[in-house]
């Protein structure tokens, strides 16, 4: 797809403002210059300023128009990278259900100034208006929609538009093998439902989504803690090692794109050798792609699915982060277990509601849902950039972060060992909330680690907040 002209303009002065061109207080063209020298309308001109704005190149100064700016650089180390020659953790079952309730419990003492733990985009991030027309197109062709049964396994126009969608990342689907679900939680739910029995071992990321946790330890299942590299994903020979000498894993877990919370993505050839280890060994794969779509050079990654043999790879994914929040919609493919997740789907929570597939199915299978991603995945890299240099600026030395490549989560190690817990329990009660590491695995290994949503407008209150993490740190 082309790149929108304001951001090959915009694209243009960063590049000049980067080699030297244009000098940090040097004054910018004019908006009406800019529309002479590139035969541009004024509404581009303008919209490729501000972007800049946004991105902190530049600075608007009333009544003068725009400077550049020096951005301020993340210059803070990366985070370290894990061992995988450690031996494995004894597979335990989960208990993380008390350490979860009890972050809800303390967020709903205190009002929320400013909430750096929701793991999605802010409304404006959203194609509102969009849906809101899809949604009353919807009803006006299916008048009887809000009263009438719903398709067992989700509406049919739905699922072929995400199986279609699905070829950028290198699945071949139909609509059949397609199920409809509340969100990739449910999907998640009814993959391990189908390929465990209570007692049974599963293999995860460390550190892993707390939600994921909190499914094992519902569902009676141990887990064991497979280091991740915060740069390359789980590591494969750290699994090869726990399949051959911990018996019982009957599954493996794993965020390959922008994982959740160390943002990191799995090469093409990990992600290979991902599916053909799980494959040897007759261990079910199953893949959360909630963030997959949110690369910022618009390159689709692929799916470990589309390195599956024998149907072995079920991949779970879902429209929560990446279009409508307020919708939980997620799908399931489910390989050769893919009748026992319909079975279990129907048992468990039975099809979703209609209006909103049929809303996103027209809205996913226009252009306009291409548009949608390449502005989400820039306001995205703008704000993720925006927060790393504020935290650069705020934090204790010795601070370090994992940048991402894309989505909105940053993983924050604390210097020192400054305690998560403490530091959530005294931020929350001057209304910044944040998520602390040791939700992110059975152990109190993350402790010392944070993690940081990107999603929303970054403000000077956004600033302040930031601010007031690190003066928590330094005390």
């Amino acid at each position: 797809m082309d790149t929108p002209l304001y951001l090959q303009l915009a694209s243009h002065y960063r590049s000049a403002i980067e080699a030297g061109t244009l000098t940090p207080g040097c004054r910018m063209p004019s908006v009406r210059t800019l529309t002479q020298l590139h035969a541009v309308s004024l509404s581009t001109a303008l919209q490729a300023c501000r972007h800049l704005e946004d991105a902190g190149w530049l600075e608007a100064r009333p009544r003068s128009g725009y400077f550049v700016r020096r951005p301020r650089r993340v210059t803070m180390a990366p985070l370290v990278e894990p061992d995988p020659a450690r031996a494995p953790d004894p597979a335990q079952f989960v208990g993380i259900h008390d350490r979860v309730s009890d972050f809800i419990a303390k967020c709903e003492l205190y009002p929320v100034k400013t909430n750096l733990a929701v793991a999605f985009g802010s409304p404006d991030a959203y194609p509102t208006d969009a849906l809101r027309t899809a949604a009353a197109r919807a009803l006006r062709r299916h008048p009887d929609i809000l009263v009438s049964p719903v398709p067992p396994h989700g509406d049919k126009t739905f699922r072929a538009v995400l199986a279609r969608r699905a070829l950028a990342s290198g699945m071949q689907l139909s609509p059949d093998d397609v199920l409809v679900t509340h969100g990739c939680t449910e999907a998640i739910n009814l993959a391990l439902r189908a390929v465990t029995q209570p007692g049974d071992t599963v293999a995860v990321e460390s550190p892993t989504y707390y939600g994921l946790l909190q499914i094992l330890e519902s569902l009676g299942l141990r887990s064991i803690e497979i280091p991740t590299s915060p740069q390359h994903g789980i590591s494969v020979d750290a699994l090869e090692l726990a399949l051959r000498t911990q018996p019982g894993i009957r599954a493996v877990v794993v965020i390959p794109n922008f994982q959740n919370p160390l943002g990191s993505v799995m090469p093409d050839e990990a992600k290979a050798r991902l599916a053909a280890l799980c494959h040897e060994h007759d261990v079910a794969l199953i893949e959360d792609d909630t963030y997959g779509a949110l690369a910022d050079d618009d390159r689709p990654l692929k799916a470990v699915k589309h390195w599956e043999r024998a149907g072995n790879v079920i991949h779970c994914a879902s429209l929560h982060k990446i279009l409508a929040p307020g919708m939980r919609l997620g799908w399931v493919s489910g390989g050769r277990w893919h009748a026992r997740i319909r079975m279990l789907k129907y048992a468990q929570s039975r099809p979703n509601d209609a209006l909103g597939q049929i809303t996103v199915a027209e809205f996913m299978g226009s252009a306009a849902y291409d548009r949608h991603l390449v502005r989400l995945r820039r306001l995205l890299r703008e704000r993720r950039q925006r927060m790393a240099e504020s935290i650069a600026e705020h934090f204790p030395e010795g601070t370090r972060l994992a940048m991402p490549s894309g989505s909105m989560l940053l993983w924050v190690q604390l210097p020192g060992t400054r305690s998560s817990r403490d530091i959530f329990e005294t931020a929350l009660k001057a209304g910044v909330r944040i998520s602390p590491g040791l939700m992110f695995s059975n152990s109190e290994r993350y402790d010392h680690f944070i993690r940081i949503s990107c999603g929303g407008q970054f403000s000077a209150q956004t600033d302040e907040a930031l601010r007031l993490l690190g003066r928590i740190m330094a005390a």
